[in-house]
């Protein structure tokens, strides 16, 4: 039996045994989970092994890759500017990035970087590797590519790029690359320990993940045997040239090791942040109201943060989503607390949102990544979190 560590307020009990189940039931091997209400930390546990090859355990302050949960973090950056008037989102990307407004892009706003309505998923070439981690090549590469689709008339997630397009507005308009940024201006204020380009002295304290593919692989399988609701998102991860592929193959060769040193270190604003479920609790609890004295969001930029910008079948995804600028907004997949929750999942697993109605804020991180739809591990918490509210 997996030994769990931390602690839980009264009345949050039901989280504390979700967590116990997820190691016991559902496949966890380290993972932690923490969650604020009203500004305090009602939640805050860990257990399990953090790398699985040498048997170290996860411990208090292990540090997790969280994949596209990092997108939430970029998006606080963005608004954080908005809020200081020094972004428009919706003002052309090309007034800050005049690079950007080759192949027809001078009039696509900030706001559909955000928003996932740029068109923006794919590279019709495909950068090196080693460019990508570089940032500035990837850049140029996206402010020389046309869109895939007519801006603003549909959205398909950008699943890789769309760091590195927010990630240039905000390198354009305040001077600091978007890790920089989010380390001086969000986790110092916080004391939050999540990094986007990871210091070379804090690697140790990274778990190391391990990959599972789904048990039913419906890319090979007869298609007689496809369920029908399935079948147009499987034949589009069949179609090597649909957005579905391409938005994921943006660099040669596509697959990126996300347990290597380089990849850690690098800045992938969509992808690769690093820190811990407290640090992503403590964020969006700060996006929503006060911790220990800061908020970073006002009332009237969080309302704007989060307002519906795209709704209905995705391009990418092939399957209903649901984005503001910058957010996941919930969905029958991914309810969250309720109606007026907003954050973002990331592959494999992890998750943090906040809900302003109950006052919650949410993270959960594991180095197990499970890919497919039998993964119950992040919404077998939120129906605890929802549970304790009742």
């Amino acid at each position: 039996m997996t030994t769990i560590d931390g602690e839980v307020a009264a009345g949050f009990e039901p989280v504390r045994e979700a967590f116990a189940a997820n190691f016991a039931d559902h496949r966890d091997i380290g993972a932690a989970v923490c969650v604020y209400r009203d500004g305090r930390p009602v939640v805050d546990l860990w257990g399990g092994i953090a790398d699985p090859d040498s048997g170290r355990p996860w411990t208090r302050d292990t540090l997790q890759l969280v994949y596209s949960a990092t997108k939430g973090a970029t998006a606080a950056a963005a608004h954080l500017l908005v809020q200081r008037g020094q972004l428009d989102l919706d003002a052309p990307v090309a007034s800050y990035w005049p690079e950007f407004a080759a192949n027809g892009k001078a009039n696509i706003p900030v706001r559909w970087l955000l928003s996932h309505q740029a068109g923006l998923v794919a590279l019709d070439q495909p950068v090196p590797l080693a460019d990508a981690l570089a940032w500035h090549p990837m850049a140029d590469a996206l402010a020389a590519q046309r869109p895939l689709w007519n801006p603003g008339t549909a959205h398909g997630y950008h699943g890789r790029t769309f760091g590195w397009l927010v990630g240039e507005v905000i390198r354009r308009v305040s001077g600091r690359t978007p890790g920089r940024f989010f380390a001086d201006d969000i986790a110092v204020p916080l004391g939050l320990d999540f990094f986007i380009g990871l210091p070379a002295d804090e690697r140790d304290r990274v778990s190391h993940m391990v990959y599972r593919q789904p048990e039913t692989d419906f890319t090979t399988a007869p298609p007689e045997s496809i369920p029908e609701e399935l079948r147009e998102m499987v034949a589009a991860w069949r179609d090597p040239n649909s957005p579905s592929n391409r938005a994921f193959a943006i660099t040669d060769p596509p697959e990126m090791d996300f347990n290597s040193p380089e990849a850690q270190a690098a800045e992938i604003p969509s992808s690769n942040g690093i820190g811990t479920a407290r640090s992503l609790a403590r964020m969006y609890a700060a996006l929503i109201g006060e911790v220990n004295g800061v908020r970073l969001l006002t009332p009237e930029t969080l309302a704007s943060a989060t307002t519906e910008q795209a709704n209905g079948k995705d391009r990418v995804m092939v399957m209903p989503s649901r984005f503001s600028s910058g957010y996941m907004l919930p969905t029958e997949a991914t309810p969250m607390t309720g109606p007026n929750a907003f954050g973002h999942t990331g592959r494999g697993g992890s998750l943090a949102f906040a809900d302003p109605k109950h006052g919650i804020a949410f993270g959960y991180v594991m180095n197990h990544i499970i890919s497919g739809s039998d993964d119950v591990r992040a919404a077998s918490l939120v129906d605890a979190v929802r549970r304790s509210l009742a």
